[in-house]
């Protein structure tokens, strides 16, 4: 982010007169919001069979939302570190804890105190924390005024690009000297939606969104914090802490069409269907990921269920673990002798009489092709004897 004193003509999202009385067409806006709401009733009922996953499932769920908030800022951070923080306050025992730093701590409480509590009011104050909590150490580069709103001392603050004799304004913030009254608002605005049966919660997380990014009330972390929120307000949308989807993953994936809607946004007026959609669209995605996940981890117990009995090497158990894991580390489309070889380390010849052994064994099944060019799968169905 760039602080400039460009000035421009534009006429921002909060210039208009009636802002912030953001407003859609539902019609236009209604398919993607019911896309989103079925795939949502989908995600919690697959949520409830797997109660015995569950705290593991919400620890790489909240770890995976602020490394990818974190990356579409493009800030990386110490997985190892953040994942020790997280399971320590999630109670959960990690046989490789990894040394933990004021970062991963000041993260992992952020976090866990913006998807708990649901029913605490929001305040200024909890915005100014949780923007403490984002910048524990002083940085190297930059000094961050933590926990401050901003002061805008060198003029109004704006995303530019471009040279410098020609900018180009993305967007521009309002006026420091109206934070607070608007930080008020929001915050009034906050609560009070959360009892508001004529919005539907999904939407109102989209509102959220965009109405706090606009704000644009720090120096630093403006993003990261909006989507925290946002994660508050999925997580009041189905009254549970634990939720096993990561918005921030899906929108680091669309992060290039994320950047180029919010400066549509902006440019535009009071009417943010264009934004809805997309937001809703996003997190559908989000959700879509997330079964996917939840369904692999059924499919890897039922396997193990099945096999309990079954003999196998310790190269054998390890290329069925990657198999199960799918993704792009899990062979989607099957593994060959030669892959088999190179995944557990073996001879050609022990390769070729592994997965002969897998096979009669019922763990896996050949796909179609045959021959030299034979490639294996696991084996849903069968039973070994």
């Amino acid at each position: 982010m760039t602080v400039s004193s460009v000035p421009s003509s534009t006429s921002w999202i909060w210039q208009q007169p009636q802002w912030p009385g953001f407003h859609w067409q539902a019609e236009a806006v209604a398919p993607a919001l019911r896309r989103a709401t079925l795939r949502q009733g989908e995600l919690l009922g697959l949520s409830h069979r797997g109660d015995d996953t569950q705290p593991a499932q919400a620890l790489e769920t909240l770890l995976t939302n602020i490394v990818h908030s974190s990356a579409i800022e493009g800030e990386r951070l110490n997985v190892q570190s953040l994942r020790s923080s997280l399971a320590r306050r999630l109670g959960l025992s990690d046989a490789s804890a990894y040394p933990v730093s004021r970062r991963s701590e000041g993260l992992a409480e952020l976090m866990l105190e913006a998807v708990t509590a649901l029913e605490i009011p929001l305040t200024l104050d909890t915005l100014l924390r949780w923007h403490a909590l984002l910048f524990p150490e002083p940085g190297l580069l930059q000094s961050v005024a933590v926990g401050q709103l901003r002061r805008d001392d060198d003029g109004p603050m704006q995303v530019v690009s471009g040279r410098i004799d020609r900018p180009r304004v993305h967007f521009e913030a309002p006026p420091a000297n109206r934070l607070e009254a608007e930080l008020a608002r929001f915050v009034e605005w906050f609560n009070a939606s959360l009892d508001d049966n004529a919005l539907d919660p999904l939407i109102r997380a989209g509102l959220c969104h965009l109405y706090l990014i606009t704000l644009h009330p720090f120096e630093d972390g403006n993003g990261r914090l909006t989507r925290a929120l946002t994660d508050r307000v999925l997580a009041q949308a189905e009254a549970q802490s634990i939720r096993l989807y990561a918005m921030s993953e899906a929108i680091m994936t669309r992060r290039s069409d994320y950047y180029a809607m919010l400066e549509s946004t902006q440019h535009g007026g009071l009417d943010i269907t264009a934004w809805l959609v997309w937001f809703l669209e996003t997190l559908e995605a989000a959700m879509r990921e997330a079964i996917t996940k939840v369904e692999r981890t059924f499919e890897r117990q039922r396997f193990w269920q099945r096999h309990a009995m079954t003999a196998l090497s310790d190269a054998q158990t390890r290329v069925l673990e990657r198999l199960l894991e799918g993704g792009d580390r899990g062979f989607e489309t099957g593994i060959s002798a030669s892959q088999y070889q190179k995944v557990a380390k073996v001879s050609k010849a022990t390769a070729t009489r592994h997965l002969q052994d897998l096979v009669e064994k019922g763990c896996l099944e050949p796909m179609s092709g045959g021959g030299r060019s034979t490639r294996y799968r696991i084996n849903g169905g069968k039973r070994s004897e």
